[in-house]
């Protein structure tokens, strides 16, 4: 047990104390948690801080009120989550927060070498209480650098804005760059006379467990060789964690948040192992938490970068804890089977569906367009036994009706898996 300590430097453990007297001051959860497990940060330690329980979304959707630690009337931001897991959660930013916030996104933009005389196009949207827009605009304000909010979709608009201001880098999801590539070749638009230098990723692996290019990434090279940089974020977090010009792996803003990457005892993997990441945010005011498990899955990499900054480094996420499915005796994250479907771009739409089957075990269907051929169905077939050594149910519907179950209305992204099974 004396190993969870010796990770905490005193200089971290400085700023955990620091967070945790003001959560333990003024947040109705943890005041109420900390008193059930005996916890008092004027007796704390490092030892029964990594022994104290872990946050999960499931405490946040049933007592989100519980977490406001400030006073209504201070808070300026409301945004929710994407609702990958489950249902949206209410999160809330202070002044205090949304300064924060630009300070992240600030310090992200300069590990990719934005600086003042850029221009960024932002491809993703600012409203649908989205928060990545918002930081990506605030943190482009505090470095100064010119900015094109052109939001979602409409590749026509991303060309035309490209065309127009020439923007040296796009805020993009990653496959969103293979549309905007092939409309650029329909229209016969010199993609590389273009004034776009760089990517900032979000919402999609780029990347592997060993920082190569997985499926998708290749794929966007193959279409654009542009320099591509990965970024991992989330809404309860408030903060990112984003590739620099080295392309070693994703920087932890240590300033910002204290990360551990646990097995499935509880215990902090070793360097090069993978484990779900847990995060205590730092100088977050409004919804501070403490060991909040992301439920992502994350390998810690054996090195801090070799770049002037220095940072503790992760891999991009590898999978999500709660998504794993197990089927026919192999485990599988639907992030594989969205890394297989690129190699066959002739599926325009499909979404990943799993059940429970009257054994109660998993029962894992690919859902695919009617219009596929039988070929194409076999060639499908064959990638899924090859790479995942079993076969899911292939299932043919309607191309409009999977549409329909993939951008269901209000969704911010795409639902590429559909999560069916009894609770």
């Amino acid at each position: 047990m004396q190993e969870k300590q010796s990770h905490i430097s005193n200089e971290t453990w400085e700023k955990l104390l620091v967070q945790l007297g003001y959560v333990q001051a003024n947040s109705p959860y943890y005041q109420r948690l900390f008193k059930e497990v005996g916890f008092d940060t004027h007796q704390a330690n490092a030892f029964t801080f990594l022994n104290l329980p872990l946050t999960h979304k499931k405490n946040l959707a049933t007592s989100n009120d519980d977490f406001i630690a400030v006073e209504s009337q201070d808070i300026i931001e409301y945004v929710t989550t994407s609702g990958t897991l489950g249902n949206p959660v209410t999160f809330a930013l202070n002044e205090s927060d949304l300064q924060r916030l630009a300070i992240n996104e600030e310090q992200s933009f300069n590990l990719v070498g934005v600086g003042k005389k850029d221009v960024v196009q932002i491809t993703t949207t600012l409203d649908k209480r989205f928060i990545a827009g918002l930081a990506y605009f605030l943190g482009l304000r505090k470095i100064g650098a010119g900015i094109i909010r052109v939001g979602a979709g409409s590749p026509a608009l991303q060309w035309d804005s490209i065309q127009r201001f020439q923007p040296t880098y796009l805020v993009v999801v990653p496959s969103f760059l293979i549309q905007l590539a092939k409309y650029a070749e329909a229209k016969e638009i010199d993609i590389y006379k273009s004034s776009i230098k760089g990517a900032i990723c979000i919402g999609e692996a780029l990347r592997d467990e060993n920082n190569q290019f997985n499926t998708l990434g290749k794929k966007i090279k193959s279409l654009w060789d542009l320099e591509l940089f990965s970024t991992y974020a989330s809404t309860e977090m408030c903060t990112a964690f984003t590739e620099c010009e080295k392309h070693k792996g994703l920087h932890v803003p240590e300033d910002l948040i204290f990360t551990e990457i646990l097995n499935e005892d509880g215990e902090e993997v070793k360097a090069g192992e993978v484990g779900e990441l847990v995060v205590t945010t730092l100088g977050v005011e409004t919804m501070p938490l403490v060991r909040y498990a992301t439920g992502d899955l994350v390998k810690k990499m054996e090195t801090r970068c070799d770049c002037e900054g220095g940072s503790a480094l992760i891999s991009s996420v590898l999978g999500r804890k709660q998504q794993l499915i197990k089927y026919k005796g192999t485990s599988i994250y639907p992030q594989q089977i969205v890394q297989l479907m690129m190699e066959l771009p002739e599926i325009e739409e499909y979404q990943i569906q799993v059940t429970s089957n009257e054994l109660d075990t998993d029962k894992l269907t690919i859902v695919i367009p009617k219009e596929a051929s039988e070929s194409l169905q076999h060639k499908l077939k064959e990638i899924l036994k090859a790479n995942l050594r079993v076969t899911p149910v292939l299932e043919l519907l309607p191309l409009a009706e999977i549409k329909a179950s993939i951008f269901p209305e209000g969704s911010r992204k795409p639902v590429r898996f559909l999560d069916l099974r009894k609770a």
